[in-house]
C-alpha cells in the first residue's frame, strides 16, 4: 500500500459520534475572567438535599461549605442562596451550618409535595411558609415536581391547581419571592431523534425526556405557570432558568412585558443565550433590572453536569459571557460540550448592567443590601 493509499483508507476510518472531538481551528481573543468584576449573588445554588450524603449539621457538610467559601472569595461571589432541603424541621440544621460563614450562604424553602393531597393542604402549606420565614428561609423553591412528577390518583397535578393559590398569596404576603422552576428546555419535549440537538444528552439521561406518554406540551406548563403569576401579582416570581425557553427570547421578554412581578434567572442557560449574543445582548439591556445571577451550581456535581460544578472554572464561563466580547468559546469546563455540540460568545455588557445582574438586581429581591 503506497502512502496516497493510506491515507485515503485513513481519512475513510469511521468514528462514533462519542469520539468526535473536534479542536477548532479559529484564532481569537481570549479574554478569561477570574474573578467577577462586582460582588456577585447567586440565587441558584443546591447545597443541601437532593441526595447528598453530607446531612445538614454535620462536620462532612461544614468541611464542604468550607471549600465552596474558599472557592467564593477566589471568585468574588458574595453569597450563595441555596434552594434545596428547606422546611421548617429541616431549616435549623441547615442554618447551623450556614452559621460559621457569615452572610456568605442563605436558603430557600421548598413546599411539602408529599402532602399535597392531603385535606387542608393549602392552609397547612400556607402556615408552614411562615414557620420556614421564622427559620430563616428567604424565598420558596418550586422545583419541577410540580407539573410533571406531582400526581394524584394517577393523573399529573395541574400547575395552577387552585389549592395552591394560599402558597402564593402566603409568599407574597411574607415577602418570600418564589423561584420556580417548570418544565424544561425544548429538546426535552421533542423526540430523541437525529434532529434533537441535545441528542446526546438525552441519549446519557433519557429520563429527563418529557416527550409523550402524558405530559404537557412544554407551552401548556408554561400557560399554567404565567396564570399563577396573574393571578398572583403581589408575589414575586423568579422563572428560573430564563423561565425555561431561552431558546426563544422573545417569548421570555412577552412574559416580562406582561407581568411586572416576574424576573428571570439565567443559570444553566449560557448554552443557549451565548450562541444568540446579538440578541441575548439587546435582552440584557431592555430587561437589564429584571435578570438575575444564578448558576445551577451544585456540590460535586460530576462529570455528567460540569455546567453546574460548584466550581471556579464553571463560574468563569459566566464571567466570561458577560463581562468579554470573546468569540467562539466553551459554555461549560468540559472536553465534550454536555448540552450540545456548540460554543458560545460573549455580551460584554457595560458596568452599570453588571451591577445589576450580579448583585443589585437580587439585593432588592431578597432584601440584601446594595452596592
Amino acid at each position: 500500500m503506497n502512502r496516497r493509499t493510506f491515507l485515503q483508507v485513513a481519512a475513510a476510518a469511521p468514528i462514533t459520534l462519542p469520539e468526535f472531538h473536534p479542536k477548532s481551528m479559529l484564532h481569537v481573543p481570549e479574554h478569561p475572567v477570574p474573578r467577577a468584576k462586582f460582588p456577585t449573588i447567586d440565587v441558584h445554588t443546591h447545597l443541601f438535599g437532593a441526595g447528598r450524603k453530607a446531612a445538614p449539621g454535620s462536620p462532612e457538610a461544614r468541611a464542604e461549605l468550607a471549600q465552596v467559601a474558599r472557592y467564593m472569595d477566589e471568585c468574588n461571589l458574595e453569597t450563595l442562596l441555596n434552594l434545596t432541603g428547606g422546611n421548617s424541621q429541616t431549616l435549623p440544621a441547615i442554618r447551623k451550618t450556614m452559621s460559621d460563614f457569615g452572610s456568605k450562604f442563605i436558603t430557600a424553602a421548598e413546599p411539602v409535595w408529599s402532602r399535597a393531597s392531603e385535606p387542608g393542604y393549602a392552609t397547612w402549606q400556607a402556615e408552614e411558609l411562615q414557620k420556614s420565614k421564622q427559620e430563616g428561609a428567604v424565598a420558596l423553591k418550586i422545583v419541577k415536581t410540580l407539573g410533571l412528577y406531582l400526581r394524584e390518583k394517577g393523573k399529573l397535578v395541574a400547575v395552577d391547581d387552585p389549592r395552591f393559590d394560599p402558597m402564593w398569596d402566603a409568599a407574597g404576603s411574607l415577602d418570600l419571592p418564589v423561584m420556580i422552576h417548570i418544565g424544561d428546555p425544548g429538546a426535552f419535549f421533542t423526540p430523541i431523534d437525529r434532529f434533537n440537538e441535545r441528542y446526546e444528552e438525552l441519549q446519557n439521561h433519557p429520563d429527563w425526556s418529557f416527550y409523550g406518554r402524558d405530559f404537557p406540551l412544554r407551552s401548556e406548563l408554561h400557560e399554567a405557570r404565567n396564570r399563577v403569576a396573574a393571578r398572583h401579582p403581589k408575589t414575586k416570581f423568579v422563572y428560573l432558568h430564563m423561565g425555561n425557553d431561552a431558546e426563544d427570547l422573545a417569548v421570555v421578554g412577552g412574559w416580562l412585558d406582561r407581568f411586572p412581578n416576574v424576573h428571570v434567572d439565567i443559570a444553566a442557560r449560557l448554552g443557549e443565550l451565548g450562541r444568540q449574543p446579538r440578541g441575548a445582548r439587546k435582552f440584557f439591556e431592555r430587561y437589564q433590572d429584571r435578570i438575575l445571577f444564578g448558576t445551577d451550581a451544585t456540590w460535586d456535581a460530576g462529570k455528567e453536569v460540569p455546567q453546574q460544578d460548584l466550581k471556579p472554572e464553571m463560574y468563569r464561563c459566566y464571567f466570561r459571557f458577560l463581562e468579554t466580547d470573546d468569540e467562539y468559546f466553551d459554555y461549560a469546563p468540559s472536553e465534550v460540550p454536555p448540552q450540545g455540540r456548540w460554543k458560545i460568545y460573549g455580551i460584554a455588557l457595560p458596568d452599570g448592567i453588571l451591577k445589576k445582574v450580579y448583585h443589585n438586581n437580587a439585593a432588592r429581591l431578597l432584601r440584601l443590601k446594595t452596592i
